[in-house]
């Protein structure tokens, strides 16, 4: 946990929290996602979309997709961590750490989006509700994008 955060909990640590839910939110992990980054790159496989990479090193945000050639970078954003508006929430239960936590992940997202752009990149961000719902959608935006 971030030492900025700490001072939004009591003691400076989660308390109350069972070791059920203490479990399960340690084994959320940044990467190689089941609802977002996976069937994203199913998806990129099944419309023959070449020139990716996954995760790439050293690149602002660490995005979970490059196009190298296109110079598209692409955020699969799980609608949780990020913010989602329509369908991202806050905890009851230590909610002024997760109102500070979600609302520093939305600040460091537009920034990243913000410095990736005056690097050249065109950035691309999908929510995980859009990957669940009309993935044929997000591909249909990606193709656009590659166009332009």
């Amino acid at each position: 946990m971030e030492k900025a955060l700490r001072k939004y909990l009591p003691s400076g640590k989660f308390q109350n929290v069972s070791k059920k839910r203490s479990k399960a939110m340690g084994a959320v992990g940044g990467s190689g996602n089941k609802t977002t980054e996976v069937p994203f790159r199913l998806a990129l496989v099944r419309n023959q979309i070449k020139g990716w990479k996954v995760r790439p090193k050293g690149i602002t945000g660490n995005p979970d997709f490059i196009f190298i050639k296109k110079k598209i970078i692409v955020f699969v954003d799980g609608c949780f961590w990020h913010g989602c508006p329509k369908c991202g929430h806050i905890p009851k239960t230590n909610n002024s750490f997760w109102s500070k936590k979600l609302e520093r992940n939305k600040t460091r997202d537009k920034k990243n989006s913000r410095i990736l752009k005056k690097e050249g990149y065109k950035v691309l961000r999908f929510w995980e509700h859009d990957i669940k719902n009309n993935l044929t959608k997000c591909i249909t935006r990606l193709r656009t994008g590659m166009n332009k």
